[in-house]
């Protein structure tokens, strides 16, 4: 199997989830914004972009066509696009989805093609639908180069993938210093379990939705100290560039000034010296010291709300506010996390959840305080 970290002439890639829009409008890219970026991009020998079928309410694969394939000669760049299994229900959907996003794109082939936001349940149905098998005959036609996946579940799930599938060439994680102890996200044990199979790790989310970029207080104080002139973000992404199974990192570059930034250090990568890694572990226990709300996401407290609130994930969405303040990326995960109703404000105080949670949170008064954290 082909050396995939040796095609990657650099680890900086062009995420396309967060294009420069006009008049705040997510389906109406500013082609002017983006062709410039992609140009100073690509003269600084970057060649890496990533886009999805959803992106964009699914604009992101045209902009894509638009601003780069008919600019640009097929082979100056790689082009990775995804699968959206939840929207298949048959082979000849592969098909169909598979003809339309070339289309899209403008193009004859994609570099690299990935299951998008695959999990166990997943995968499962992938199998049982003939995923894995159509994306090997795609490459044996020659219309696919590189197979893999994106993933968001355990690394236990990870593991039975890579077991099961060794086609798979490579694994797109959640990977960032927030969330490498995380036993939600578990970046450190997926980003271990792609180490073992020798799977090459591409990196998504190193800024955690701009989290990182953006930060206040002590934990901004510590890395001011470090360097003055250097960025929040430059941290996260040179952290996550640093380590040794990672091939590439994504960034969802917004805007020109994003661009400019993460090429800058990203251009003759340099990895964390000792003095920048004992700087993020302070920063990290910096943030784990605030006072949040120390929910272990067991979720008992779930299945007895009758008004059908998803707890946990209204606390961590209010713990993302106290390490970080209030911001869009907090506001929006909330809004999703909620918008089947359950949101914290229509809590009826009956006391279900206190009475199944074991670590014995007062959680009808904390829900007041996610309630007042997020009210528009």
């Amino acid at each position: 199997m082909e050396d995939l970290k040796q095609i990657m002439p650099k680890k900086l890639g062009f995420g396309c989830m967060r294009l420069p829009v006009a008049n705040g409008n997510s389906e109406e890219i500013d082609d002017a914004v983006f062709c410039r970026m992609i140009d100073r991009y690509m003269e600084q020998g970057f060649v890496y972009f990533d886009t999805a079928y959803p992106y964009h309410n699914q604009k992101s694969e045209e902009a894509v066509r638009r601003c780069l394939v008919e600019r640009y000669d097929r082979e100056r760049f790689l082009l990775a696009d995804k699968m959206p299994v939840w929207l298949v229900q048959n082979m000849e959907d592969y098909s169909e989805i598979f003809e339309r996003q070339l289309a899209r794109c403008g193009v004859t082939y994609f570099d690299f093609y990935l299951f998008h936001a695959m999990n166990k349940t997943r995968v499962e149905e992938t199998e049982k639908t003939g995923g894995f098998a159509f994306v090997q005959r795609m490459k044996t036609e020659g219309r696919i180069r590189h197979i893999g996946f994106s993933f968001h579940d355990t690394a236990e799930a990870l593991e039975e993938i890579l077991k099961n599938h060794p086609e798979m060439e490579f694994v797109q994680l959640q990977i960032n210093y927030y969330d490498w102890e995380s036993e939600n996200v578990q970046s450190r044990k997926c980003y271990e379990v792609a180490q073992k199979y020798g799977v090459p790790v591409i990196v998504m989310e190193p800024v955690k939705g701009g989290t990182l970029a953006n930060m206040t207080g002590r934990p901004a104080e510590i890395l001011k100290e470090l360097s003055p002139e250097a960025s929040f973000a430059s941290y996260a992404i040179r952290y996550a560039a640093s380590l040794e199974n990672v091939m590439l990192v994504l960034s969802g570059m917004s805007d020109e000034q994003q661009l400019i930034d993460n090429t800058a250090y990203m251009r003759e990568f340099r990895p964390l010296d000792e003095r920048e890694r004992a700087a993020i572990a302070r920063v990290v226990e910096e943030l784990a010291a605030m006072p949040t709300i120390a929910c272990t996401k067991c979720r008992y407290c779930v299945e007895g709300c009758p008004k059908k609130i998803p707890i946990p994930d209204v606390f961590e969405d209010y713990n993302m506010t106290v390490q970080f303040g209030i911001n869009e990326t907090n506001r929006g995960s909330y809004r999703r996390h909620t918008a089947d109703g359950g949101s914290a404000d229509v809590c009826i105080r009956c006391g279900k959840c206190e009475g199944q949670c074991p670590q014995h949170l007062p959680i009808r008064d904390l829900l007041v305080k996610v309630a007042e954290t997020f009210a528009e």
